[in-house]
């Protein structure tokens, strides 16, 4: 394979990993309803269990997703995750929160009691389901950055990147980041209950609460996402030349990513197959008496919409993180890959990943075995 053809590869797997992680976050959005959903002790109980079932899978997708980036894109790790701080560590230190959670909330000599425990998974649910949707905004929305190479020369401050002196902060805060984030969160709360009624089907109380907050929580979430997209299909982007790793040109296209759809028509239609299911999931799950089965035609959707997202951020010479400061900066899979070694390295590994999701499937249907 060419080293075009590896970065095409690896990004193809990233978008994977992207749509798994987003789909999982279906825990989360638990979490961030044990005080709705969870009318007395009983009822908490079972929704964390249930959530507690599955959080570690969400955990090591997400650190899955991180290790990826930084072994096949590094100069993006270095550039986000080491520049763009403060964003990245509320979202782990809320991931921190709730692996705490899980182990000492019903732990014998807990002296700080399973409510504090509750509310960190609740902190953990909300918050971190919410910056996560912010730093994805990020692939299309950018961040205030620069890059130059040469810096790595520099005695004594050799870095290549460098951010805004907000550090990530200023992400956060970004309105159009924000509509994304709380699309992803009500998402996540969304298919939280259509687990929950894959999981508690003969809960007659408790399915009725469950179908009644999926109705409220997915036209919350199809609102907030629809504006997303509005935004998105008629936002400028970039498009950019590269030759041996580095940017030789650099254009601003209107409406760019409405073109990558068009122009990637795989991608396009993608994203329509996989809104589709998830409505259809969303609407059977609210209105069928007896279907429970919502949660793999949203799931599957929500993978096949996030994946999309991904090629149109990353393919057809797009800069998959737009620079605001010094546009020439921007990334792309071209310019912040990993040599063609280390990506061929990988790829062989990479034939692992069907074991892996093999293995999953496998601990998924093994814990839902028991009640």
């Amino acid at each position: 394979m060419t080293l075009e053809c590896l970065q095409d590869y690896w990004w193809l797997l990233i978008s994977v990993l992207g749509g798994i992680l987003v789909f999982l976050l279906f825990v989360q959005g638990g979490q961030s309803m044990i005080y709705t959903l969870g009318t007395d002790e009983r009822r908490r109980d079972m929704i964390i269990s249930a959530m507690g079932s599955k959080w570690e899978l969400t955990f090591t997708t997400l650190v899955t997703f991180g290790g990826a980036l930084f072994a096949s894109f590094p100069l993006f790790y270095s550039t986000s995750f080491g520049g763009a701080y403060w964003l990245w560590i509320l979202i782990l230190f809320s991931f921190v929160l709730q692996a705490v959670s899980y182990e000492y909330r019903r732990k014998k000599g807990n002296v700080y009691g399973a409510r504090t425990y509750e509310a960190f998974l609740f902190i953990n649910g909300s918050v971190g389901t919410l910056l996560l949707g912010v730093a994805v905004a990020m692939f299309f929305f950018g961040g205030e950055f620069t890059v130059s190479r040469d810096s790595i020369l520099t005695t004594g401050s050799p870095v290549i990147s460098r951010w805004a002196d907000t550090h990530g902060f200023e992400a956060i805060f970004n309105w159009r980041n924000l509509v994304l984030g709380v699309a992803v969160l009500f998402l996540a709360r969304t298919q939280a209950c259509m687990y929950l009624v894959n999981r508690y089907p003969d809960d007659v109380a408790l399915l009725r609460s469950l179908k009644t907050k999926a109705l409220i929580n997915g036209g919350i979430f199809v609102v907030f996402f629809l504006w997303f997209l509005g935004i998105l299909l008629t936002a400028n982007g970039y498009t950019v030349t590269s030759a041996e790793g580095f940017t030789t040109s650099l254009e601003v296209t209107p409406y760019k990513y409405l073109h990558n759809f068009i122009d990637l028509w795989w991608a396009g239609v993608t994203l329509l197959v996989g809104v589709v299911l998830v409505l259809y999931g969303l609407v059977r799950t609210c209105f069928a008496a007896r279907f429970c089965k919502g949660i793999w035609f949203t799931g599957i959707g929500t993978f096949l919409v996030v994946a999309a997202l991904f090629w149109a951020a990353g393919y057809n010479d797009t800069a998959f993180l737009p620079s605001l400061t010094d546009p020439m900066s921007s990334l792309t899979i071209r310019n912040a890959s990993s040599s063609e070694f280390t990506l061929t390295v990988m790829s062989w590994v990479s034939l692992l990943i069907p074991f892996v999701l093999a293995y999953i499937w496998y601990v998924w249907r093994a814990m839902d075995k028991k009640k």
